[in-house]
Parts: C-alpha cells; sequence; structure tokens
C-alpha cells in the first residue's frame, strides 16, 4: 500500500474518501489510448458509504479479455487506498430501456442570463448540485457556443451511446451531466443558426437521461436561436434569472424577464450574483455595483457574493453554505409559480377570463364603493395599463395624480395597484 500506517488509524468521511478512491482511479489507464478511465468514458458512478466502494462502469466499447483487465486494475488500485473496508464494481451495459426523455422529467428549470459573465453558469452548476441532494437530477449545458459546466464540474467525456444509438450523459456521483462540450475536442464552436438550432434539438430529444426529477438547463446568455429553440422544443416549467446589480445588466435582465413571460414561461426569479464581497482584512462587507434591482420585475430568490467559495467546483450534494437554500427556494416558487401575490388588505378586482362590457363594470362597482385613500388592485390577463385612465376619470382626478404600479406576476397575470 502506498498510504502509511498512520493515515489508516483515522477513518476518513464518505466524501473525502470519494475523492482519494477517484485520484487513485484516474492512474488507471485505457490500455487502447493514454486516456484514464474516466476520459475514456469508462467510469460512469462512483459511490462510497462507509468505506464500501461501489463503482459503476461501462466497458461495452471493450471486448470481454480487455474489459477484464480494466475491472482488475480498478480493483487493485482502489484496494490500496486507506480507508477503503471493501470495493465492488459494476458493468453496465448501455440500454435504451427505462431511459427518460426530457417530457419524462417532474420539474424543467432553465437558468438565463441577459448578459455573458454574470455567473449563469455558475449558478446553473451550482443550483443543479444543490437539488442533487434530495433529488435524481440531470444538468443539460445548452450554451453551444461556451460550454463551461464540464470544466465547472471537472465532467469528461467521451460520450458512448445505447444500443439505439442515442447519446448517455456522463455521471458525476449519481447526476446526469450532458454538455456540447463532452463531445468536443476544445475547439471554439462556430455553429450558427440551423446547424446550432438542429444540434441543440438532437440532444434536447435524444439523449437517454438515466435521472427524471429535476432537469436544470444552462441556456446561452441573451435571447438568441437557441434560447428560442428552447422554448419551443422542451417543456420547461420555470426559469431563473441570474444578473449582476449592474445597472445596465439589470435594464437588459428585465427585457429578458418580459421575453420569457410572452413565450408563456414562468418567471421563477432572480438570482444576483456578485452582490457583495466581504474585505479579507477588515471582514465588512462592501457593495461591487452601486445600482439595485429594485427595479426588476421579478422576487429576487437570492444575492450571492462575491467570494473565493463560490468559483471553486461544486459536487451533487455537497455545495457553498451560500447556495445551500437556492434549490428549496427554486422548488417553492415552482409550486406557486402560477399563483398571483396581492396586498391582503386591499380591494381585489380579479377580471380574468370576464368579457369587456362586465370588466368594465365590475372596476367601476368596486372601485366606486371605496373610500378615499383605500388600495385598490385589479388583476387581469392583460396589461392593465390603460385602466389607469378610466380609474382616474371615475375619481374625476387627473391621470398624473394616481400613482399606480403594474406588474407581470405570470405568464398569463398582470396585478394594477393604486390608492382611490
Amino acid at each position: 500500500m502506498t498510504d502509511t500506517d498512520d493515515s489508516t488509524t483515522a477513518p476518513f468521511d464518505d466524501d473525502t474518501l470519494a475523492d482519494r478512491v477517484e485520484a487513485a482511479l484516474r492512474a488507471v489507464r485505457d490500455p487502447a489510448a493514454d486516456l484514464s478511465v474516466f476520459e475514456a468514458g469508462f467510469v460512469e458512478d462512483v459511490t462510497v458509504t462507509d468505506g464500501d466502494v461501489r463503482i459503476e462502469t461501462d466497458l461495452s466499447a471493450l471486448d470481454g479479455d480487455t474489459g477484464q483487465g480494466v475491472i482488475d486494475a480498478m480493483l487493485r488500485a482502489v484496494d490500496d487506498v486507506a480507508g477503503v473496508e471493501g470495493v465492488h464494481v459494476e458493468r453496465a451495459t448501455p440500454s435504451s430501456e427505462g431511459r427518460s426523455s426530457v417530457a419524462a422529467f417532474d420539474h424543467v428549470v432553465a437558468v438565463a442570463s441577459a448578459k455573458g459573465g454574470v455567473g449563469k453558469s455558475t449558478v446553473a452548476t451550482h443550483l443543479a448540485c444543490a437539488l442533487a441532494g434530495d433529488a435524481e437530477v440531470a444538468l443539460f449545458d445548452a450554451d453551444i457556443h461556451g460550454p463551461n459546466v464540464p470544466s465547472l464540474l471537472d465532467a469528461t467525456g467521451p460520450i458512448h451511446a445505447t444500443d439505439d444509438g442515442d447519446p448517455l450523459p456522463v455521471r458525476r456521483r449519481g447526476m446526469d451531466v450532458m454538455s456540447v462540450g463532452l463531445m468536443e475536442d476544445g475547439a471554439p464552436l462556430a455553429w450558427r443558426g440551423a446547424m446550432a438550432h438542429d444540434a441543440l434539438s438532437d440532444l434536447f430529444e435524444n439523449t437517454a437521461w438515466q435521472n427524471d426529477d429535476v432537469l436544470v438547463i444552462d441556456l446561452p446568455p441573451g435571447t438568441g436561436d437557441v434560447v428560442l429553440t428552447t422554448l419551443q422544443d422542451v417543456p420547461v416549467d420555470g426559469v431563473v434569472v441570474v444578473t449582476t446589480p449592474f445597472h445596465a445588466a439589470v435594464s437588459d435582465t428585465g427585457r429578458t424577464v418580459e421575453l420569457f413571460r410572452d413565450n408563456d414561461v414562468p418567471v421563477l426569479g432572480a438570482v444576483v450574483n456578485m452582490a457583495e464581497y466581504v474585505c479579507d482584512c477588515c471582514g465588512e462587507p462592501n457593495d461591487l455595483f452601486e445600482a439595485s434591482v429594485d427595479s426588476l420585475d421579478a422576487p429576487v430568490l437570492s444575492e450571492l457574493p462575491f467570494t473565493r467559495e463560490l468559483q471553486g467546483r461544486p459536487d451533487p450534494g455537497d455545495v457553498p453554505d451560500a447556495v445551500a437554500d437556492l434549490g428549496e427556494r427554486v422548488l417553492d416558487a415552482l409550486d406557486g409559480a402560477d399563483e398571483v401575490t396581492v396586498p391582503e388588505a386591499a380591494t381585489v378586482v380579479d377580471i380574468r377570463g370576464l368579457p369587456p362590457q362586465e370588466r368594465k363594470d365590475r372596476v367601476r362597482e368596486r372601485f366606486d364603493a371605496l373610500d378615499s385613500d383605500a388600495e385598490f388592485v385589479l388583476v387581469s390577463d392583460r396589461d392593465p395599463t390603460p385602466v389607469a385612465s378610466f380609474l382616474s376619470r371615475l375619481a374625476g382626478t387627473p391621470r398624473e395624480a394616481f400613482d399606480v404600479e403594474v406588474r407581470r406576476e405570470t405568464p398569463d397575470s398582470w396585478v394594477l395597484e393604486t390608492e382611490k
């Protein structure tokens, strides 16, 4: 054994032992190429429970004798790791049976940004890892021109296929990961128009997922072809937008929010990245930007600091404290995606689904019955901004005397708030 006897006296926790096991396995090579068993795609998953190691492998690309030789080499490598009580290798043959399509997921959450460089892929990766602590999660890197998810997770290809020729995701500690970055050789991707559309549609339609609870999609920045393709081809249950507090980023993010709502995709909320940094010397928090996100028409799910901890590589089920609650907040937002929030003490008039004249009569009746300075809230299935002029005529006051706030709560619901 390469480890000293002293190291065996102090047991390792499962996560630490898993890291040591993976390090040992990386020394095992593909006999036909100068690649580790991870780089060759032979190892699909490694789990450690109380010192017992289970290695799930896909050796379908090798003949029987060569595959057995690789297994023997892995067994020897892991058996020499201090703290390992037992090791078992399971051979898995790719098959389309029991695989899930995108439509099979319980929830599909997209992560988007109006601009590049705001930390969208970092947030998407950490969100997926946070959710993976309690669910079977898959992470799809749809950022064709800048696929960063593999490097953020230290996930490597190549991608293997099922018996039917469908691409299999890479497994990272029980989490499925698919990315164009796992297929290409590191060269810049210059796909355009129909080429990008076809490549993404093919992956969305054919990837043979093993998990089927939550799919997190890392979209490319902006509102180009790939984003619109995703909205058309994938049943997205909700989107999380990522922004910094910089005024230009907030303004552009507001337009992105409207794009999703116009395409009937609920906006679950915003993650504000690089909200502050804490000085290493004095420990005082400092704002990186002078602007705020108060004007953003979306609830804030999390405000993340600029910290080295969030620049590291997360593991499924093991994320920094700053994002530990993000997964739970996103799931809560999914549960309430179709709900409209209104002030409790206000008079609320819901005119959704009513014919035009009945809408007008109901607004007049409820508004006229209010006392002066009373709160009035209107819920509509179309933009109610023009109603403000109607209210001013009912009150006999100039339109500019009304302080009216209009917001779009869901893809199909707007809320107008004012006082009589």
